[in-house]
């Protein structure tokens, strides 16, 4: 595992926010990630907030593993479990693709480029991630996951889809990127 980067014993919000930027690819598909959301086992928005149970219970174990659970009963999310104790972790939200995208448009083909990986269940649809990675190692096969090249701006603002904990601004995106899953609106440089 990459012990440098990203420090995983931070607090989510700075894990999600130094994700911006970063490359994500599972099986040589993906891209630059753009967009994010971090979650911790205080905060009422997140799985882990209840405590331990069999489905979250990936975000209870080591740093640097996925979480990957289904929303809606319709579509799988990847996040990547960190922070400086259990229960915390960060929603892969968007992706700007850069590579296997002939792949990706495959899983998705009626998806315009800008919308191949935007939104969570989106991202996971396209670079094929679902039940069977969850608890894997993020920094494994089949996972490649890198820091930014350069310089990034970086937006914050409230969470998407969430009720409890909806103002927490601990959504992050690439500033001006065409490939978020929802635009920022009002939000700030972070």
């Amino acid at each position: 595992m990459n012990r440098t980067w990203p420090d995983l014993g931070e607090p989510p919000w700075r894990v999600a926010r130094d994700l911006i930027g970063a490359t994500l690819t599972v099986a040589g598909a993906g891209g630059m990630i753009v967009e994010t959301e971090a979650y911790d086992v205080d905060d009422e928005a997140s799985h882990s907030f209840i405590g331990p149970t069999a489905r979250n219970a990936p975000m209870f174990g080591p740093a640097g593993r996925a979480y990957v659970y289904r929303i809606f009963g319709l579509h799988w999310c990847l996040n990547l479990v960190c922070g400086p104790r259990p229960g915390g972790a960060v929603l892969l939200r968007a992706l700007q693709p850069t590579t296997g995208i002939e792949t990706m448009s495959m899983r998705r083909p009626e998806a315009p480029l800008h919308r191949l990986c935007a939104g969570p269940g989106n991202l996971c649809q396209a670079l094929g991630v679902d039940r069977s990675l969850n608890g894997a190692s993020m920094f494994e096969p089949p996972f490649h996951l890198g820091p930014a090249v350069g310089a990034v701006t970086v937006m914050s603002g409230p969470r998407i889809g969430v009720t409890r904990g909806a103002s927490t601004p601990w959504r992050f995106g690439l500033d001006g990127s065409a490939f978020l899953s929802r635009p920022f609106g009002r939000s700030r440089r972070g």
